[in-house]
């Protein structure tokens, strides 16, 4: 059962990393969805929480909207062309925003401030959908959906309690159908589809179908942290998912999974953001 636990912030719009991304939001810290495989898992240290107990909590930033809207009013007309990302470290449409509606109420302050940049979502959850006609209203919204298979076997194995990819890829299409601009993020790419290349076709073709023309893909990340949660839930999967986690370090697979994806790229005629397929993975010295 998650907790939820209540607490202030002093900012909310924090400079961002990413390769494309000028400014990242997160509301909440923590996220129920709870996946195995999330990188975000060592915000834990951050709020006293471990990293096995991702998942188990999420700190609701209750004084988020407010917040941003202070930070907001502090960034200069040529900063506001920056791109901003709700979110990188937490799902801002888990199932709490229902209650709180933090992420929906940054959004109708982007839409009242005619925000010139470009707005993006990354999601698993149809809870997105709720804010469907806010989203129209940005200026420059790009709302992506988290989708790592069409297999539900294998999704219950990694994302224990999140959305089906038939509810996400059903939110891709409603998007789609409301006009606006979006884009699968297929990350992890899961390392069994090197052995299974038509499941990989089968997820390819539904978010072609669903009508997205975009999509970011990442190998997985095996960083010892992320390990701690990932190999045991890998362990408690059949023989042949094992095998490829216990493989996907290996340089060959790697490049095979790259090279498939390119080829499905070509084929669905899907835009490759940042060109590539991500590999967060440092080569061996």
């Amino acid at each position: 059962m998650t907790r939820y636990v209540e607490k202030d912030c002093a900012s909310i719009i924090v400079k961002s990393k990413l390769p494309d991304t000028t400014y990242v939001v997160n509301p909440y810290t923590g996220c129920e969805f709870g996946c195995s495989y999330c990188y975000a898992s060592f915000m834990g240290r951050f709020v006293g929480e471990t990293i096995e107990s991702w998942g188990e909590y999420v700190f609701v930033k209750r004084n988020a909207v407010e917040v941003f809207k202070r930070d907001l009013r502090k960034l200069s007309d040529e900063t506001r062309q920056g791109s901003m990302l709700l979110s990188s470290v937490t799902d801002a449409w888990q199932p709490v925003e229902r209650k709180y509606r933090l992420s929906s109420g940054i959004v109708a302050e982007l839409v009242r401030a005619r925000y010139p940049g470009v707005v993006s979502v990354l999601t698993k959850s149809p809870i997105v959908l709720d804010d469907l006609e806010l989203l129209r209203q940005l200026p420059r919204a790009d709302i992506g959906v988290t989708v790592t298979t069409t297999d539900d076997n294998i999704a219950r194995v990694l994302e224990v309690r999140s959305p089906s990819a038939r509810r996400r890829i059903h939110t891709l299409e409603r998007l789609n159908a409301g006009g606006i601009s979006t884009y699968a993020f297929v990350g992890p790419l899961l390392p069994h589809f090197s052995e299974q290349k038509s499941a990989l076709h089968d997820l390819f073709k539904s978010l072609r179908d669903a009508g997205t023309r975009e999509i970011y893909v990442e190998l997985i990340n095996k960083s010892r942290y992320i390990r701690e949660r990932l190999d045991s839930a890998y362990l408690s999967g059949d023989r042949a998912l094992i095998q490829s986690y216990i493989d996907a370090d290996e340089l060959k697979q790697r490049s095979r999974l790259a090279r498939l994806v390119n080829e499905l790229v070509e084929q669905y005629d899907f835009r490759l953001r940042l060109g590539k397929v991500l590999d967060h993975r440092q080569d061996p010295k």
